[in-house]
């Protein structure tokens, strides 16, 4: 009796979590767009602009959507954040040297899922008006001065 009570409780927890995922994955699917592709962004807003404020957040979020929709870039999520051009990494926490890196923050691991999850789904205005790249304002912009500055965001800035 006590089995069948766990497991028609563990049941029950499944397939909560199934309905539950249901809704999110359809509304990903009929922007054309993966639960890989959601966790790909989450990954790179939690790495690359965690702890800035939500419009820096969202402005490496937009870099990242905006270079999947241009041909000079891989046409996905996952594909433009793996990208190497000769050799290096275009988002530095894929090539930083730490092995593993960890979502030492779940909390900001969440709110990075919810950003992404927004971007998506209900995209809105790309306050970037469509940067392709950007850099920590603490960093000498070098190659950067070559393009056009779209905007300054939570520490970063915005290049097309």
């Amino acid at each position: 009796m006590f089995l069948r009570s766990k497991f028609s409780a563990l049941m029950l927890a499944v397939l909560t979590a199934c309905t539950q995922a249901a809704p999110m994955d359809a509304t990903l699917s009929s922007s054309g767009y993966t639960s890989e592709d959601l966790s790909c962004l989450a990954e790179a807003l939690y790495f690359e602009a965690r702890g800035t404020s939500y419009e820096g957040e969202r402005a490496v979020g937009e870099v990242i959507l905006n270079r999947a929709a241009d041909s000079r870039f891989p046409a996905s999520v996952c594909g433009v954040i793996d990208q190497r051009y000769n050799g290096s990494c275009q988002f530095s926490y894929r090539c930083d040297a730490i092995p593993n890196d960890q979502f030492s923050e779940p909390a900001e691991l969440v709110k990075m899922r919810q950003i992404s999850y927004e971007l998506l789904t209900d995209r809105q205005e790309d306050i970037t008006n469509g940067a392709l790249f950007f850099h920590a304002a603490s960093m000498v912009p070098g190659w950067f001065n070559t393009l056009s500055k779209r905007g300054r965001f939570g520490g970063n800035i915005f290049y097309r």
